[in-house]
């Protein structure tokens, strides 16, 4: 290393967090509260429009979908655009544009016409949360890297939250237009923020020689007492985990384990987008008032919120696999228990929702953590984004089948029942995949946490 040289990802390592990252932190938490508000306003919004558009039950699956639809291409084909053009541009445009299309949906008038702008909308929104997540990582030290983006993913459930209490004020007052104003004021606004406070990656402006000034200010933000001379030199700051091939998900015996987190996703985000679209719909339909639907609604994702506070230790102390696997059992259980309590008294439908939601959207954050570790570094970008890839598939899905069994005349009782029963199967998948795998206790960050026990006893035995 020449002596001119800064390596600015030492900087950050070796320092306090300071003022200026924090504040990239909250922003980035920020962006993903306003996405998660955004998702889940249109679950409260569809239930009005059906009576005003007098729309049949079986057009209120795509409307849920389209979104998501809109995410998965954001998450997969667009959000890389920002290895070219910059995390913090990728943010701003892509917040500004599903602000702007958010707005748009309050004049639609038919149901292509929602179909049309709220997957526009979604494109926008899964372009800039991968975005938010790389920019939290690469301003934050290893050391407090994971809490970080588990804070900002936490913006993501408290959206959720929101959105259902300010559908509970606004949706009787103003209509089902007043929560697409503010959630599309709100991106427009925060979009500006960006704009003004918001940092580039230090990654970007490494390798573009031109922006030395720039990457002068933020360093000297991070470190005040840092001296930065007209000639020094600013190393290439590399992810830790470089983009591998879909192929490499597939050896050294990790194809099963690959498929089978990738079945465990899919139904996971399935059945959790399943209840936060179509719950609202439910209980409306059983006669509900709306601020009793908006408290039900959003006791899924408080208590996913509360899971992770105690299922991350307990991952820690006995391990991946039996912890999230018997999460989601109880979780199977938990909705089966739901299903029963639908004509039960209010007290006891708000216990049963929120442990199930304990489970599922628990569930949810849980096995993101357990694909980081199943994955080594230098794959564990890929592993992870894929299996998000997957899941969001089961996302689209899962609001779309619920709406053809309601046309079909399923009951709620049978919907809840059904979606257990998977729960309870990704359960079982998690076992399996605890006897056929198991974790390194001593494995360093550079080397993959997880190996085949049958890779391994192959190996002691030769």
């Amino acid at each position: 290393m020449r002596d001119d040289s800064i390596r600015v990802t030492d900087i950050i390592e070796s320092r306090k967090v300071s003022a200026y990252q924090y504040i990239i932190v909250l922003l980035c938490g920020l962006l993903l509260f306003i996405d998660g508000f955004d998702t889940q306003a249109i679950s409260y919004i569809v239930p009005q429009l059906a009576k005003e558009w007098h729309i049949s039950t079986k057009m209120l699956g795509p409307i849920f979908s389209s979104t998501l639809v809109g995410l998965t291409v954001g998450y997969l084909f667009v959000s890389p655009l920002s290895d070219k053009y910059g995390h913090k541009r990728v943010m701003i445009i892509a917040t500004f544009l599903f602000g702007v299309f958010t707005i748009g949906t309050t004049w639609a008038s038919n149901v292509q016409e929602m179909l049309a702008l709220r997957f526009i909308t979604g494109v926008g929104l899964g372009a800039a949360a991968p975005s938010a997540v790389a920019l939290t990582g690469e301003y934050s030290p290893q050391r407090l890297r994971a809490t970080f983006v588990l804070a900002i993913y936490c913006g993501f459930s408290f959206g959720f939250v929101v959105a259902g209490f300010a559908a509970g004020y606004l949706l009787p007052r103003y209509g089902w237009t007043s929560l697409l104003w503010v959630g599309g004021m709100t991106p427009i606004l925060l979009s500006v923020a960006l704009f003004l406070a918001l940092p580039e990656s230090i990654t970007y402006l490494a390798r573009r020689k031109s922006d030395f000034s720039m990457l002068s200010t933020i360093v000297r933000r991070i470190n005040p007492d840092i001296h930065i001379r007209p000639g020094t030199h600013f190393l290439d700051v590399q992810s830790d985990a470089r983009r591998a091939p879909i192929t490499s998900l597939f050896t050294m015996g990790r194809a099963c384990g690959t498929l089978l987190l990738w079945l465990v996703f899919f139904i996971n985000l399935g059945v959790f987008y399943f209840m936060q679209s179509w719950l609202p719909t439910i209980l409306t339909g059983l006669k509900y008032p709306m601020d009793t639907v908006v408290w039900l609604t959003s006791l899924p994702t408080i208590g996913g919120i509360l899971a992770a506070l105690v299922v991350g230790p307990a991952m820690d102390r006995i391990g991946p696999y039996v912890s999230i696997g018997t999460l989601y059992l109880c979780g199977g259980f938990f909705m089966a228990f739901t299903a029963i309590m639908f004509t039960a008294k209010l007290p006891v439908l708000m216990v049963a929702i929120f442990l199930a939601g304990f489970c599922v959207s628990g569930g949810q954050k849980s096995v993101i953590a357990l694909s980081a570790l199943f994955y080594p570094t230098e794959i564990r970008s890929t592993g992870v984004g894929w299996a998000l890839g997957i899941g969001r598939f089961g996302g689209i899905a899962g609001p779309s089948v619920v709406g053809l069994l309601i046309a079909a005349h399923w009951t709620p009782t049978q919907i809840f029942m059904g979606s257990g029963a998977l729960i309870f199967v990704a359960g079982i998948v998690l076992l399996l995949m605890g006897a056929l795998y198991r974790e390194s206790k001593n494995a360093s960050h550079e080397t993959s946490s997880v190996k085949p026990v049958a890779e391994k006893g192959l190996r002691n035995s030769n």
